[in-house]
């Protein structure tokens, strides 16, 4: 059914380009040099000529047909490319990890650390001094 519509669609394209060229100007009869004296400045215009009927014809399917297919591509279609795919809750899920699951080690409490004990009979240690 579409297809038909796109033949009609470009056969009323042509033909609506064809009728439009052979049409003659509306002013085609004046001239700066003395001819078309037959008509007023402006061109009053007479009875509507075959060619302007066809073109208003061919205008008006064109506007239909233009209508016609883009009612019928806009619509949400049934068929998807993708409808063979699995989708994601059809599979399986297996889980493979990229990494091992790391956790952040403890930390040491803030003290220093305690100085050996000292053994008995012996001198304390000097403490270090700055320099």
């Amino acid at each position: 059914m579409i297809y038909i519509l796109y033949a009609i669609h470009v056969i009323v394209c042509l033909f609506l380009i064809l009728v439009v060229l052979l049409q003659q100007g509306k002013g085609a009869d004046l001239s700066v040099f003395g001819g078309g004296s037959t008509q007023t400045a402006f061109g009053a215009r007479g009875a509507t000529t075959l060619l302007h009927k066809l073109t208003v014809t061919s205008f008006v399917v064109f506007v239909v047909t233009t209508l016609a297919i883009s009612i019928l591509e806009g619509r949400p279609g049934t068929t998807s490319v993708m409808k063979e795919v699995p989708t994601a809750a059809a599979t399986p899920k297996t889980e493979t990890p990229l990494a091992a699951p790391t956790t952040p080690p403890a930390q040491a409490p803030a003290t220093t650390p305690a100085a050996p004990p000292a053994a008995e009979g012996s001198a304390p240690a000097p403490a270090a001094q700055p320099q």
